[in-house]
């Protein structure tokens, strides 16, 4: 069962207003040396893991059917060192796209990160965090973001799904995970069975393994809470 039991919250929305503003971050700019220090320990660890732009948001604001935001670009090396030092700058957020694949007989799909990479052995539907591939007219496309790593991870186009209209934004701590449900017209065992062929045949996939989740009991220690809290509630009242 799951460890990590901090407080989510979810907001539904049907509206994503992701603006892009090129700024500083002076957390990364103070600590330069030790966040390229605490990388390169990272690195020799995980080597394949590199430090690419991408983008962090700040100014989050839910209200009615619309979730705000402004992002900005940083590096990876400066998220990475943020996160494992806890989250210092309070007024930043890790906020990224998921496709919550779920199938026709009700399963949810989720992949197993591997080895190389830097969120091994976690559980979580496909995502990524958006970077500078992801700015169209100077705002942050969460709609392609999801469907080029849901493509890249899995193999998966948007003819193989049907999105839902609206975003289930889970708020925990500093991380705010926007989950759109892709409703799948196969079983779960189908599913699978099609990813896996798919993950066969790629020279570096980035998923060692696929699972189901079919409900509560199916969670586990290796899915993050925000993962573990969509999941409560899509279940909730279930026998």
């Amino acid at each position: 069962m799951p460890s990590d039991v901090r407080p989510a919250v979810i907001h539904r929305v049907t509206t994503l207003d992701l603006s892009f503003q090129e700024r500083p971050w002076p957390f990364a700019d103070q600590r330069r040396a030790d966040i390229d220090a605490h990388f390169a320990k990272r690195q020799r660890d995980t080597p394949e893991i590199w430090n690419g732009r991408i983008l962090l948001g700040r100014d989050a604001d839910i209200s009615g059917n619309c979730f705000r935001a402004n992002y900005f670009a940083t590096d990876f090396a400066s998220l990475l060192a943020w996160i494992d030092w806890g989250f210092p700058d309070p007024e930043i957020f890790n906020g990224f796209g998921m496709g919550a694949l779920r199938c026709a007989d009700g399963a949810f799909v989720m992949g197993e990160m591997g080895r190389h990479t830097a969120n091994a052995g976690q559980i979580y539907f496909p995502a990524g965090t958006p970077d500078l591939d992801d700015l169209r007219d100077g705002k942050v496309d969460m709609d392609d973001s999801v469907m080029r790593e849901l493509g890249e991870e899995t193999g998966l186009t948007p003819a193989d799904y049907k999105a839902d209209d609206y975003w289930d934004c889970v708020v925990v701590g500093a991380t705010i995970a926007m989950m759109r449900i892709l409703h799948a017209d196969m079983t779960g065992e189908a599913m699978r069975a099609r990813i896996e062929a798919n993950l066969a045949a790629q020279d570096h996939p980035e998923l060692s393994a696929v699972h189901l989740v079919r409900g509560i009991s199916d969670l586990t220690a290796a899915m993050p809470r925000f993962i573990t809290a969509f999941i409560e509630a899509q279940f909730a009242g279930a026998a």
